[in-house]
């Protein structure tokens, strides 16, 4: 391949993951903020019972959305090859068959969320009863069903590096919608305005987001009925929403399964609470989801158009990142936690040490892992590794059933680090790097035991000068954030600056800064001659 066409091939992905991870980051600071304004007012007026409930609802709800089969993921990777190509008929013929399936899904999911509701009584346990219960989990159901309408456009844009453009709709749409919930619970303290506000959003994003996909592929107004070719049916599409189904089935075995096993096994209050530890640990989580999640449809195109040597130099380059970004957020939340929940709502909601511990595990998997997930998307692995998930999921289950018992709330959070260990973490490796890379996983898996160990090492040595610094307003709160994030952070920029990932992402950012400069030099020449200087 010509040096200069790889070049600019690279450099187009660059620039797209870029406007991609800008404009996630623009709307990840934005809903942190209105989620932890949201969230305050939602306790002070509704109560913890009633935050354990929406955790609830979100629990069985995110249950109920398998019933798309794995089509969501099987739909973006079916997108890859036809955008890469330009080839619009074949683009138009896909939306086309995912309108159709998806206008079922919705229905499948109406059914099997109507079935659900004689079990209710049996998930909440409350010590009062809740009243119109149905009536909350029925508006519930109704915005994941909306959730469904038009899902087909938006993955196109998504597949098409495009994800900023929805990233900027949802952004003004949670703006709009979040204050709506806060003149709700502020003066009505109404919990069904809040949920159909949440409706709301749905609704409105879905609407934006085909006026844009219609905008940008003109071509999908003229959507046809035709039914794709059969074999292709039989071994594509259809054989990967085999697939990602078992996949998708485990997957959410392990993320939407906590909060109903501790609201069966402790008590609705207790999901609550746990869920203000969740919230800030998902939330310093977004944060590297977002660069990885703006970079996938682009990994896509490299492992659809590159090499062996490529896709390893690109995976190791991303290993790096999620090396670093562990060492900050990991060790900044198991730090910050305990003094945040004091000084954000008070000392009466806080949880043991243990608990602590173990969401700190799950985050940190989650963080050195990205890189990982985002391999197994582009690369459609997931049709091999289903049964390996499968595996995981159900021994999450029996795990968190005989832990949570034992040690409650983290016993059951514990359970999910131990089944990833045991299951897909050592087997998916070995088949990246065999089946795209073309070599061996051994330094890979010595990489991760070593970050394992450092993050182990900061935790341990900031837990002991921290606990005689404890932050009791938000103003030493804030000191001993900053304190901890630029220690960690140079400590662990230090240590992977000089790995081959490393080193790449540093020879990036230089090429991002020298563009930037040669724009601005630019710019200003402009204007001088545009002033006549």
């Amino acid at each position: 391949m010509d040096k200069g066409i790889e070049m600019s091939k690279t450099q187009s992905r660059l620039k797209q993951s870029t406007k991609n991870f800008v404009s996630g980051s623009v709307y990840h600071v934005v809903t942190m903020l209105l989620n932890f304004v949201s969230r305050t007012v939602f306790i002070h007026t509704l109560g913890v019972e009633y935050l354990g409930m929406n955790g609830i609802f979100s629990d069985v709800l995110n249950l109920l959305t398998m019933a798309d089969l794995g089509f969501s993921t099987a739909m973006a990777y079916s997108f890859y090859k036809p955008l890469a190509e330009g080839d619009k008929e074949r683009i138009t013929d896909l939306v086309s068959f995912y309108r159709t399936i998806y206008n079922f899904i919705a229905f499948l999911i109406t059914v099997a969320g109507l079935l659900c509701v004689p079990f209710l009584k049996y998930i909440v346990h409350t010590e009062k009863e809740v009243p119109h219960l149905v009536i909350y989990y029925l508006i519930s159901l109704a915005g994941v069903i909306c959730s469904y309408l038009f899902v087909y456009k938006s993955t196109l844009l998504t597949a098409d590096q495009k994800d900023y453009m929805l990233v900027r709709v949802r952004t003004v749409v949670s703006l709009i919608v979040t204050l709506a919930q806060l003149l709700g619970l502020l003066i009505w303290k109404n919990y069904i305005l809040y949920l159909l506000t949440g409706v709301l959003y749905q609704v409105l994003c879905n609407t934006l987001v085909t006026w844009k996909a219609n905008r940008v592929y003109p071509y999908l107004k003229r959507i046809r009925k035709r039914k794709l070719d059969d074999e292709e049916l039989k071994k594509g599409i259809f054989e990967n929403m085999k697939s990602v189904f078992i996949y998708k089935v485990s997957e959410t075995c392990f993320s939407s399964t906590d909060n109903i096993l501790i609201s069966m096994l402790v008590g609705t209050a207790a999901v609550g609470l746990y869920s203000n530890y969740l919230m800030l640990g998902s939330k310093l989580l977004l944060m590297e989801q977002i660069i990885f999640a703006s970079m996938t449809a682009s990994i896509g195109n490299v492992v659809a158009s590159e090499n062996d040597s490529k896709r390893y130099e690109v995976f190791q380059e991303l290993q790096s990142l999620s090396y670093i970004f562990s060492g900050v957020i990991v060790c900044g939340y198991c730090l910050l936690i305990h003094d945040f929940i004091y000084v954000w709502i008070g000392p009466e909601f806080q949880l043991s040490g243990l608990l602590i511990l173990a969401v700190t595990l799950n985050t940190y998997m989650c963080c050195v892992l990205q890189p990982m997930w985002c391999f197994r998307d582009a690369t459609g692995m997931y049709k091999r590794i289903k049964y390996t998930m499968l595996l995981g999921a159900i021994l999450n289950i029996i795990l968190s059933l005989i832990l949570g018992r034992l040690l409650g709330i983290a016993g059951i959070i514990f359970a999910s680090a131990i089944s990833r260990v045991a299951s897909y973490v050592w087997y998916e490796p070995k088949l990246l790097f065999r089946e795209f890379f073309g070599k061996g996983c051994g330094g890979y898996f010595r990489s991760l035991v070593g970050n394992f160990v450092a993050v182990l090492a900061m935790i341990g040595v900031g837990w002991w000068i921290g606990d005689r610094f404890h932050a009791r307003n938000w103003p030493e709160l804030i000191i001993k954030a900053m304190v901890t994030v630029v220690i960690t952070a140079g400590i662990f920029f230090g240590l992977y600056c000089r790995t081959e990932g490393g080193r790449m992402i540093l020879s990036r950012l230089t090429v991002v800064i020298s563009r930037w400069k040669g724009r601005r030099k630019t710019e200003a020449a402009g204007s001088c001659e545009g002033e006549g200087i």
